[in-house]
């Protein structure tokens, strides 16, 4: 289940990242929160003003196979 916590930490991840782990040439760091429930207000006020791009749009209940998941990546950056 989404928790307001999940956000912030992966906020956290992405921000430390970007700042020491980044070499010259690098694409901003991105992050996925797979979770299997969520509320909608929760989810709205947990990502409300997040400097990074932060998406929330679709929930499975299941996690694809690795294959799908690289599909819709790279369907995604084109």
């Amino acid at each position: 289940k989404f928790d307001h916590a999940d956000a912030g930490q992966m906020n956290v991840y992405l921000n430390y990242y970007r700042k020491n782990e980044m070499t010259e040439g690098d694409n901003p760091p991105i992050g996925l929160i797979l979770c299997a429930d969520r509320d909608e207000s929760l989810v709205e006020y947990a990502t409300a003003g997040l400097a990074n791009e932060v998406f929330v749009s679709k929930y499975m209940v299941q996690l694809p196979d690795k294959e799908t998941l690289l599909r819709f990546i790279k369907a995604e950056l084109e």
